[in-house]
């Protein structure tokens, strides 16, 4: 794969371009984003950024963080607290990502684009009842977060914030490298490197480098 250097400012804009000339594949009027990354990356940052820049070229943009659909702890830890396979598969409440997110952008008439924006917060183990959010017909919804790939959601456009295993070992807190082989498993199976229809080498978040097939 070649990469080419770039900026986070220009990586962001281009992105951002590219999303607004979108169509989605099938027939929704809104548009499905992912952005992919282990919490080492900053997908967070750059899903806020790419909203910002969708606004400025008139596209609303909703920003969707994935941890907000784990399932409670009794669940995550069904396995004990540091299961890499447990993290793999059952941490992320999949359906309830269908039901509240993917569903609502489904093509009109079904889709109404009244999207919960979470539904459980880690933290406190507790629903954070949230209200709705309306994204208008011709809005993007901007899902980021870790291992996002390989659940057939209907993404429109992925992009993946990719580490190699060092840097992400060197950049992951001690008191979370027990997930490392889930990583080292989505590596594996998915290959997100491959899946994703942008890829952003960033082992030195000060000099990312991109991948970026043409549409």
């Amino acid at each position: 794969m070649r990469l080419e250097a770039i900026t986070w400012e220009r990586l962001t804009d281009a992105t951002a371009d590219r999303i607004a000339g979108l169509t989605a594949a099938d027939g929704s009027p809104w548009l499905r984003v992912a952005v992919d990354g282990a919490p080492a990356a900053p997908t967070g940052e750059l899903a806020r950024d790419l909203a910002e820049a969708l606004r400025v070229l008139g596209r609303p943009a909703l920003v969707v963080a994935a941890a907000g659909f784990w399932r409670p702890a009794s669940l995550r830890y069904e396995y004990g607290k540091r299961d890499p396979d447990a993290y793999y598969d059952r941490w992320l409440d999949t359906g309830a990502l269908w039901r509240e997110v993917f569903d609502p952008l489904e093509p009109e008439p079904g889709g109404t684009g009244r999207v919960l924006p979470d539904l459980w917060d880690p933290e406190t183990d507790r629903a954070t009842r949230s209200p709705y959010a309306e994204l208008a017909p011709g809005g993007v919804l901007l899902l980021h977060g870790a291992l996002l790939l390989g659940h057939w959601f209907p993404f429109d456009l992925s992009v993946h914030l990719r580490l190699s295993p060092a840097a992400l070992a060197r950049r992951t807190d001690e008191g979370d490298r027990w997930t490392l082989p889930a990583f080292a498993r989505y590596e594996d199976e998915v290959g997100p490197g491959e899946a994703a229809d942008v890829v952003v080498r960033m082992d030195d978040p000060r000099h990312p480098a991109w991948h970026r097939p043409e549409p």
